[in-house]
């Protein structure tokens, strides 16, 4: 299984045979290190990232995943430093999730890079494209928050309970809804207590 060819196919943008033979086969490695990892957070209290470290593309420092966490691949999950997601996020990752430094997700978050085929007769045919997603440094995600294919949340934002998000949203705002909107500005404190030296 050629794991560097199966990443140019799905993350082409193009449409491609999900349930092709070795593509479902990398999704199922996925999903059973999903659950040996899950088992150990649950049953022992140990969040093994050296399971996760293996299956995703990149792995920071100071990274904690909550149970019942699962993805489509993980090869194609970047993570950076000081990242906690809360509990059952799940990253369909067929295209590149690049997740900054600083990031807070909440519970029951969904990042999904995937998209059926609009045509029924492609769906039937099991047709799926995707496009990648982008989480810059200090975002904030609230709980049940769904991003679609193609976004990127700009450093700093926050995106309210419950959204999804199927545009851009800017640097420096607070959003939400559905289909999420941009609120307001965020009103950075003048407290230098938390600020970098």
């Amino acid at each position: 299984m050629d794991i560097e060819k199966i990443k140019q196919i799905i993350n082409s943008g193009e449409m491609y045979d999900d349930a092709a033979e070795d593509i479902s086969a990398l999704r199922a490695h996925a999903i059973s290190m999903s659950r040996k990892y899950n088992h150990k957070v649950n049953t022992n209290d140990e969040y093994d990232m050296s399971i996760l470290k293996d299956l995703f593309a990149e792995v920071g420092e100071n990274v904690y995943i909550e149970s019942n966490f699962r993805c489509e691949f993980g090869f194609n999950i970047f993570i950076g430093n000081n990242v906690y997601i809360n509990h059952d996020m799940i990253i369909l990752d067929c295209n590149e999730v690049k997740i900054g430094n600083e990031v807070y997700i909440g519970p029951r978050a969904g990042l999904y890079a995937a998209n059926h085929a609009e045509d029924p007769y492609e769906r039937a045919e099991k047709g799926v494209y995707s496009a990648p997603i982008i989480l810059e440094d200090h975002v904030w995600l609230g709980g049940d928050v769904k991003i679609t294919q193609g976004v990127s949340i700009g450093k700093n934002s926050i995106i309210g309970a419950g959204s999804v998000v199927t545009k851009d949203i800017p640097p420096n705002f607070i959003a939400a809804g559905n289909p999420c909107k941009v609120i307001r500005p965020i009103r950075f404190s003048d407290n230098p207590w938390r600020r970098p030296k």
